[in-house]
């Protein structure tokens, strides 16, 4: 005991009374960080970074059209400034002779399996955009899945008045797309504040949404829309978290509280998963989805008149330039020839967050009516 108190005590006068040196007296205060993107009062906007070494740098998102290129300066801090961005929410990357990344300078990451992608945010009145209105609570959750033996993710999000309240509500399970992750539809997509913002306005029922990482089998990625991959979402789904979320939360039951949606290969999770489970899910919806093998609905397309019968609502759409809506245009007519009631709705736009956000504001007010 004693030898630990005097070494305590030795310890504590050495680290007061250690000589400091002229070196580290004469040591330079720590440099201040390169922050971008620089938001200037006559509204337009600087991107910069520095990379002393670097022969070219440019800066391309959906807010530009093509690639911003930035010019080097003092300290070797490359420059470039967009003059006009409309109010919105876009992803940028940064391109350093040809390597794509992340703005370090910005600490707002869109959340993705191969992290590239910055986050702007120019507030204005968006579905999106925060408003002093009641707010909901997103919670994370880790599992281990038994049904599948393997440890994972998601978020879940509970609307205003949840915690105070005894009400029960309908659930939606939401998922994301190829690149992303569990949770992407917050920090990006911003679903919570688009549902906050809608049942504000009395435009939407409050809801439960789940949202789910749609990657169970690591080396998916690459290959998530592989028939392996999608079943153990379906069975991890089913068997694991909906039985958490219902014991966890104040869901409630029956399958017409119960809707499923996606965007692209989460479109494709939720037309599969969906309509092969229409004793849990009534209302089945894909953004820019893609389509699943014709033998995965077959049951569906081969039995028109039960399919209609149990469908609430199934709601598809797709922007005229992405690359996928030829598919979906397949799946469309697919369902035409079979009878089945759906939803179409072809938009302005391609592949993107900003066409699939006006989609689950489009959605959301139709669920559970």
């Amino acid at each position: 005991m004693l030898f630990g108190k005097y070494f305590w005590i030795t310890t504590f006068l050495l680290a007061f009374s250690y000589p400091t040196t002229g070196e580290e007296k004469k040591r330079k205060p720590r440099p201040a960080p390169v922050v971008s993107p620089l938001f200037q009062e006559e509204g337009s906007i600087t991107f910069q970074i520095q990379a002393p070494n670097a022969k070219s740098v440019s800066v391309s998102g959906e807010m530009t059209k093509g690639k911003l290129e930035l010019t080097k300066g003092e300290n070797g801090i490359w420059k470039g400034r967009l003059q006009e961005v409309e109010p919105g929410l876009y992803g940028y990357s940064f391109s350093i002779d040809g390597v794509k990344m992340l703005d370090p300078g910005n600490p707002n990451l869109k959340p993705m399996r191969s992290p590239k992608t910055s986050i702007l945010h120019i507030p204005g009145d968006k579905d999106f955009d925060f408003r002093d209105v009641p707010h909901g609570s997103v919670h994370y959750h880790g599992y281990q899945s038994d049904p599948i033996d393997r440890f994972r993710e998601m978020q879940v999000y509970t609307p205003p008045g949840y915690e105070t309240g005894k009400e029960a509500y309908p659930l939606l399970v939401l998922q994301h797309g190829h690149s992303d992750s569990f949770a992407t539809w917050i920090a990006y997509g911003k679903a919570h504040w688009i549902l906050d913002n809608l049942i504000a306005a009395g435009k939407a029922r409050p809801m439960i949404v789940l949202m789910l990482d749609g990657h169970p089998i690591p080396e998916s990625y690459g290959n998530g829309r592989s028939p392996e991959n999608t079943e153990e979402l379906r069975r991890d789904l089913l068997e694991a978290a909906l039985p958490m979320v219902e014991e966890k939360y104040r869901v409630l039951p029956g399958r017409e509280n119960r809707a499923i949606a996606g965007l692209s290969m989460g479109g494709m999770h939720a037309l599969t998963i969906g309509l092969g489970e229409l004793d849990t899910f009534s209302t089945v919806a894909s953004f820019s989805g893609a389509i699943p093998d014709k033998s995965a609905i077959d049951p569906v397309l081969s039995n028109p008149d039960k399919t209609n019968h149990q469908l609430n609502l199934l709601w598809i759409a797709c922007g005229k330039d992405d690359f996928l809506l030829g598919e979906n245009k397949k799946l469309i007519a697919m369902l035409e020839e079979n009878g089945i009631e759906h939803q179409w709705h072809l938009t302005e736009g391609g592949h993107s967050w900003p066409v699939w956000r006006d989609y689950l504001a489009k959605l959301a007010p139709l669920l559970f009516r």
